[in-house]
């Protein structure tokens, strides 16, 4: 008999440098930055065109625009990966070497990420959003599987794509559909890349009367709102939790970012060895420290423009030059050598994104040995807020929380204490409930369990997280068709999740209906072929044999 598999689903965090996915509806397009800010382009030609070559310009967009052909063989899980073009399209082939029967091909929608450091494809099957488990990286000139996928050694699960994944290379996202966390019956975004909007807001108004309305100017804006605009993507943290009652995906320039997100690091962590960390060493730097409100990203960064590599070292100079004007030192300092950001900036990996290298942006006046990075200061395990003014004991909480399903048992005991003490604060609260509700369940504390995951249900009765953790604890009790009864509405709009089809299928054969049991498995697997703890249930379906 067949055991049900405990602890229900735990849905996470976007990891740096986890690409994502957009589908479009079938005969319909996000629209490029090209099309969508055309408008902008009849006054502001020069910005336009300079701008259409940044990153942020070409964050992504329609597969065939962005296209690296190309092959890996993944020696780990016996997966060979081929990316290549078809009747133009953009192609993935999959074939496994040790399962003949394993052969798939997903056409891909969307490329993700400008190709400064990588790029990614986006497919969709059925509605579902998903990436590509390989990514191209820039350094290698190769594909590689994803952050987190190196030692794998099966074809991994389908890699579902939330929607606040989306917002920082994608303009314009949408919420997925109600009680799911990747499907979206129409676009999941409007437009691929950043458009103008993202940074300047609504400017429907501005173009409606020919300019004479105005549209919102970062730098007119005080310090945290202008700052905003930069963090809400280039600011990272170690975990970052939405606010209670806030979503990311619905921030808008000239907003606080901190109304949105608290951002949370380890004390004592080397932040060279995690991507995405430029504004935290911003911070660090003498520079900043020195002139206080009055340097942002844009002192040095144009967001416009994106100088050619042969112009970068003089661009980059005049920005230091701008403060640092003193005449004999400007003709003085190392004039051999124009290019300031060798020294001082030095380009460092990330520990946590292979294949890439990131500008150190401590900006110190005596660099590292060479190689050498920020000395290991011992990461502790105490999270501390940064650039987070409004975060919370809840927002804290959860941050624990969120600590521990990236793996860091170490502060389980934390996570579970933090959001015991404000249990009586969170009855409306649906992300710490079911936080309290996972944590409770996995000390065997079932009452306190199954109460949170009833309350967020409550609140939201086709969320995903407690209908499938309550159905786990109903079916532990001995509920198996009340087990059913929470799962299978949940998974006719979650069939891709993996977890949810395993619990179903075992409790469904339980019961002896081997073939919904049967039905459920092979619709899960035609998002997510070959996993072999799937085809095994598959395979013993007949009997049932150990389900109890």
């Amino acid at each position: 008999m067949m055991r049900v598999v405990s602890g229900g689903i735990l849905l996470g965090v976007c990891v740096a440098f986890s690409f994502a996915a957009g589908k479009a509806q079938q005969h319909a397009t996000a629209t490029s930055v090209r099309v969508a800010d055309a408008s902008c382009a009849k006054c502001h030609k020069d910005i336009f065109e300079k701008y259409l070559a940044t990153p942020m310009a070409k964050a992504s967009g329609i597969a065939t625009e962005n296209f690296e052909a190309g092959a890996l063989d993944h020696k780990a899980s016996g997966v060979n990966y081929r990316l290549f073009p078809r009747d133009n399209k953009a192609m993935l082939g999959i074939q496994s070497t040790r399962d003949p029967q394993l052969h798939e091909e997903r056409q891909l929608d969307y490329f993700f990420g400008s190709g400064h450091l990588g790029i990614t494809y986006l497919y969709s099957i059925h509605g579902y959003l998903f990436e590509s488990p390989v990514a191209y990286y820039s350094a290698s000139h190769s594909y590689d599987m994803k952050p987190g996928l190196e030692a794998i050694t099966q074809l991994p699960p389908a890699l579902p794509m939330q929607a606040g994944c989306l917002r920082c290379h994608m303009s314009a996202v949408q919420h997925s559909d109600e009680g799911t966390i990747n499907h979206y019956s129409g676009l999941p975004f409007l437009h691929g890349g950043i458009t103008c909007e993202a940074c300047h807001g609504d400017a429907a108004q501005h173009v409606a009367t020919g300019g004479k309305a105005a549209v919102l100017n970062p730098a007119k804006l005080d310090a945290d709102r202008r700052d905003s605009l930069c963090i809400s993507c280039h600011l990272e943290g170690d975990i970052s939790v939405e606010r209670a009652g806030h979503s990311a995906i619905d921030y808008k320039p000239g907003d606080s970012i901190s109304d949105y997100l608290s951002y949370f690091v380890y004390q004592g962590k080397d932040l060279t060895r995690r991507g995405v960390s430029e504004v935290e060493q911003l911070n660090m730097s003498m520079c900043k420290r020195a002139s206080g409100d009055k340097m942002s990203c844009t002192s040095c960064h144009d967001p416009h423009y994106r100088p050619a590599p042969q112009e970068r070292a003089a661009f980059y100079r005049s920005k230091c030059l701008a403060c640092h004007s003193d005449a004999s030192f400007v003709t003085t300092h190392h004039p051999e050598n124009p290019d300031c950001t060798s020294c001082h900036m030095p380009r460092t990996g990330a520990e946590n994104i292979p294949h890439v290298a990131w500008t150190d942006h401590r900006i110190r006046k005596i660099p590292d040995a060479a190689g050498d990075s920020i000395k290991d200061l011992g990461e502790g395990q105490t999270l501390t807020p940064i650039f987070s003014p409004k975060a919370t004991k809840r927002d804290l909480a959860l941050a624990y929380y969120m600590a521990v399903l990236e793996g860091n048992f170490a502060v389980q005991q934390q996570a579970y204490q933090s959001l015991e003490d404000i249990r009586s604060e969170i009855s409306g609260d649906k992300e710490t409930l079911n936080a309290l509700g996972i944590v409770s369940e996995k000390r065997g504390d079932y009452k306190q369990a199954t109460d949170a995951f009833a309350q967020v249900v409550k609140l939201d009765p086709l969320n995903l997280t407690a209908l499938s953790n309550l159905g786990t604890l109903r079916a532990k009790s001995g509920d198996l068709k009340g087990a059913i009864d929470l799962w299978r509405p949940t998974f006719e709009r979650n069939e891709d999740v993996v977890g949810l089809a395993k619990n179903l299928a075992q409790v469904e054969c339980m019961t002896g209906d081997v073939a919904s049991a049967r039905a459920t498995l092979q619709k899960t697997l035609e998002y997510n072929p070959g996993l072999k703890d799937v085809e095994e249930i598959l395979a013993r379906l007949p009997s049932c044999e150990g389900a109890k």
